[in-house]
């Protein structure tokens, strides 16, 4: 078991952000420690919601109080995600160095959420530039899809090796290890993983009238909940894309605008079915 410091957005209704991902994370029987970026009635997708955005203020509060009390020495890693405000990227990154100083060992992921092809960029400007220009210095994962990553890079991603040269030009600029999501291919979507020890590819069948939203975080936190078990990139990745594709084969059978990781604890836990890692360098 890990204690995860999450910092994403939530909604109350719907699973987006942490709303995806304590419910993943805790069927792989890690603990979630939750900070919310965002407090949302639901996710922007509905049409419209009523919330709030957090101040990084009490962001860093959270994590000082955390601090005081001795407990980021028993955090096994931070998971970033979902900003709000560009003034949150600080926060974030100050948490991580925090989480670091009291556990040299804790690792810190972060999803990258800027934007996806088609609908393009959805978070307000200075967030991409930070992304871009502060995360992967101190990031030890991230997990951009092909949208984010071809920003991140400054290079197309339009297919399985552009894909994966952006990630390997990602990965020179400070995180050791890029999972790059959202690849298109003749077998239906493609994760590619990389490290100093090589690179793997997974790819699962598209699934129909699936829900978007939220897929991205579901996967970001499972990938980092399967890592932190296993400590075997290519492993994670395999049981990572599993899981997700059997909560979306749920809500696309189900009918769902939302995915149900609740529902699908079992699915997550242990995927009814596994797709083939191969290794390509």
């Amino acid at each position: 078991m890990a204690n995860i410091l999450s910092i994403q957005s939530h909604v109350a209704y719907g699973h987006v952000g942490n709303a995806a991902a304590e419910p993943a994370l805790h069927a792989l029987g890690h603990q979630v420690w939750p900070i919310h970026t965002v407090s949302l009635s639901n996710h922007p997708g509905h049409g419209g919601w009523r919330g709030r955005f957090a101040a990084p203020e009490e962001a860093t509060e959270i994590v000082r109080g955390l601090e005081e009390r001795g407990f980021l020495a028993r955090c096994n890693a931070v998971l970033g995600g979902y900003l709000g405000d560009p003034a949150m990227g600080p926060a974030l990154l100050d948490a991580a160095a925090r989480v670091k100083r009291a556990n040299p060992d804790a690792l810190f992921c972060c999803d990258p959420v800027m934007g996806d092809t088609g609908s393009g960029f959805f978070v307000r400007p200075g967030i991409p530039e930070f992304f871009r220009d502060e995360a992967p210095g101190a990031a030890d994962i991230m997990i951009p899809n092909a949208f984010e990553l071809a920003y991140l890079a400054g290079r197309p991603c339009d297919d399985d090796a552009a894909l994966r040269a952006a990630a390997e030009a990602l990965r020179t600029r400070g995180p050791g290890l890029v999972v790059a999501t959202g690849g298109r291919s003749t077998e239906g979507v493609s994760t590619l993983v990389l490290d100093k020890a090589g690179t793997w590819r997974v790819a699962a069948p598209w699934i129909d009238g699936a829900p978007g939203n939220g897929a991205g975080d579901l996967f970001s936190a499972l990938f980092l909940g399967r890592y932190l078990e296993t400590r075997d990139p290519a492993r994670a990745a395999g049981l990572a894309v599993a899981a997700t594709h059997a909560v979306l084969a749920d809500a696309a059978a189900r009918g769902l605008a939302e995915i149900d990781p609740v529902a699908t604890a079992q699915a997550i836990s242990a995927p009814p079915r596994l797709f083939e890692v191969e290794r390509l360098g």
